[in-house]
């Protein structure tokens, strides 16, 4: 039997059946510390897809570095065909400074594909396109909310993708939202060179949350036995059907205050419910938020100060309040009960 070729990233050779990080050269820092884009490659020893996960696209976003953590620990890894490139900090910049941004305030999900001279983000872009995802078919990029707000476990895909939507119920979150692609957006540009990408939300900024870490190896790990990556064994399929939500909005402020929540991400609203209030510090007077649309909220703030205007609740529209609410106990439910989500096992 013919050996199959080696890899090679970046100037790194990895043989076929092993694992190695390589450590790709981005930049320098004003005190000429070297910045590397740091690259877990695992090359199995027989043919398959190639695959790229990614996290910390947003540095502040650290939940999906520990769901990459635990991912390179499970043990089936040893078991995989074809290739599988494991980035778990792409903003390295953001993620020491505890920001969602590039030094000079860029996004970076806003700079693909990037260019080889442009700005530190494009570059950065540049290389990450080139290097990781240009050699994949498909990939699966990590997110969290953003600091003081959290987001239920969601999958966003294209509406018009049948195979991303497809994948998205592999990977069995709560709900998947579809959504539009956005102009230099990772998923936009990866598209553009036939690349699907999953994109994953879940939790909040610089904070962990295990039902969402969890909830976020256990989709990978579906994915990754779907496409052939990992053999059939071991891995179980969500509980529950995702929901699918085309449609969703921002419900904000109507004044600044204190503001006491009385909804929960995952929980389902009717129209005119009482969601929230909005107090002054003295306690003489108080407004109520009340829902505009019924529907399940997906994200929602955390910080009991607000200003007139801030975003306070994201509801996405639904088609069954009974079909929502299961799916978000299912959820929870297999998170809680199942072992194998200890970081050396697999489903």
């Amino acid at each position: 039997m013919t050996k199959r070729a080696s890899l090679v990233l970046a100037g790194v050779t990895v043989e076929a059946g092993t694992r190695k990080t390589v450590n790709i050269p981005v930049s320098t820092l004003s005190d000429h510390t070297p910045v590397t884009l740091s690259a877990h490659v695992i090359h199995g020893k027989t043919d398959g897809p190639a695959m790229f996960v990614s996290a910390g696209i947003h540095g502040d976003e650290v939940i999906g570095v520990e769901i990459v953590r635990r991912l390179l620990r499970t043990k089936n890894l040893k078991s995989l065909r074809g290739t599988l490139i494991i980035v778990p900090i792409v903003n390295t910049f953001g993620f020491l400074n505890h920001s969602r941004y590039l030094p000079d305030r860029r996004d970076l999900n806003r700079c693909f594909p990037g260019s080889a001279n442009g700005s530190l983000g494009s570059r950065l872009a540049h290389i990450f396109m080139t290097e990781i995802v240009a050699r994949c078919s498909l990939g699966i990029d990590l997110h969290s909310a953003a600091i003081n707000r959290t987001n239920l476990p969601q999958v966003r895909v294209s509406a018009n993708n049948r195979e991303t939507l497809r994948l998205a119920h592999v990977f069995g979150a709560p709900v998947i939202l579809t959504s539009a692609l956005r102009d230099g957006s990772l998923r936009q540009e990866a598209k553009r060179i036939g690349v699907d990408v999953v994109l994953y939300e879940a939790g909040e900024g610089m904070r962990f949350d295990e039902m969402s870490v969890r909830a976020g190896l256990a989709g990978i790990l579906r994915i990754l036995k779907d496409v052939g990556l990992l053999p059939l064994a071991g891995i179980g399929g969500p509980k529950a059907k995702s929901i699918v939500c085309s449609d969703s909005h921002w419900l904000r402020a109507p004044a600044g205050g204190l503001l006491r929540m009385f909804k929960a991400e995952g929980d389902v609203v009717e129209e005119g419910d009482v969601i929230a209030a909005i107090s002054d510090p003295f306690g003489q007077s108080e407004i109520e938020v009340t829902a505009k649309y019924g529907g399940i909220v997906v994200g929602r703030a955390v910080m009991p100060i607000v200003h007139e205007g801030d975003a306070l609740f994201h509801v996405a529209a639904i088609k069954s309040a009974g079909v929502a609410e299961a799916a978000v106990g299912d959820l929870a439910t297999q998170l809680e009960e199942a072992p194998l989500f200890d970081e050396d096992e697999i489903i």
